[in-house]
């Protein structure tokens, strides 16, 4: 392996799009996730006879490596509750592995649909809910949050083994309306049970041969430059910031799904 033949093996252009657009996805993942919305594109457009299972697993190892950084600082400043991590982190691998295994069989577009409407519906309940996110709104049972954040872990796992993007917006997302969370405490999980899905998702695309290395590496190291500038800026702005780039990032899901859908016809 020689990350040196990338630049042989690609133009210019096309290199300089993908490490910009992997500093860009790094930055938002950590933020609130859904990098994939940037990085999924980036891979599709620049590479377009590459086979859509070896982008996912591309993609796969420049995300995990970004975000394994951004879930290392935060656990350094948000305090987890490990006993949680481990039943959602569970669920979530089963269930991310699942989704990468008919990943190849099965054509993606059919869930768009249903993907736009929960999305376009997410952007709404946030507006209305002027407070969302801004302290802890509940203090559930520690059973109950076991419970709950297995339940998110399976159906978020799948998703983020069967497609991906947007997968740490939707964590988050969840752990503050079911689970009460705030944002920089759901974030904080959130990049913990990402990492997961992406490792375990990760081990079939590796299996499979769907990877390209040199490239996935050089990705990673801007990926990872914009992880830990979007974690600092996180925990420096706080909740308000988060919120912020949550709908910002919800907005731009429901354009890019919407155009996917309607777009082309």
């Amino acid at each position: 392996m020689n990350i040196l033949h990338v630049f042989s093996d690609y133009n210019f252009i096309v290199i300089l799009s993908l490490i910009i657009l992997a500093f860009t996805a790094g930055f938002i993942d950590a933020v609130v996730g859904g990098g994939g919305l940037i990085q999924i594109p980036a891979l599709l457009i620049n590479l377009p006879d590459v086979p859509l299972p070896t982008i996912f697993g591309t993609n796969k190892i420049v995300a995990l490596s970004g975000t394994s950084i951004s879930a290392y600082q935060y656990s350094k400043r948000i305090k987890l509750d490990y006993r949680i991590l481990l039943f959602i982190s569970i669920s979530a691998a089963i269930a991310s592995y699942s989704g990468a295994k008919i990943v190849s069989r099965i054509n993606v577009s059919f869930l768009k649909p249903a993907i736009l409407i929960i999305l376009i519906l997410i952007l709404i309940y946030s507006l209305i809910k002027k407070d969302l996110g801004k302290v802890k709104t509940k203090s559930l049972s520690i059973n109950r949050q076991i419970i709950y954040g297995s339940i998110i872990g399976i159906l978020v796992g799948f998703y983020d083994g069967f497609f991906g993007p947007g997968t740490g917006s939707f964590l988050v997302l969840a752990f503050v309306v079911i689970l009460g969370f705030e944002f920089l405490e759901a974030s904080a999980y959130s990049k913990v049970i990402n990492c997961v899905t992406n490792i375990s998702a990760l081990v079939v695309f590796i299996r499979q041969g769907n990877y390209l290395i040199e490239l996935a590496i050089l990705m990673a190291i801007f990926n990872i430059l914009g992880s830990i500038l979007g974690t600092k800026l996180a925990i420096k702005k706080g909740n308000h910031f988060i919120r912020i780039i949550f709908m910002l990032i919800v907005s731009i899901l429901i354009v890019r799904y919407a155009w996917d859908i309607y777009g082309n016809h």
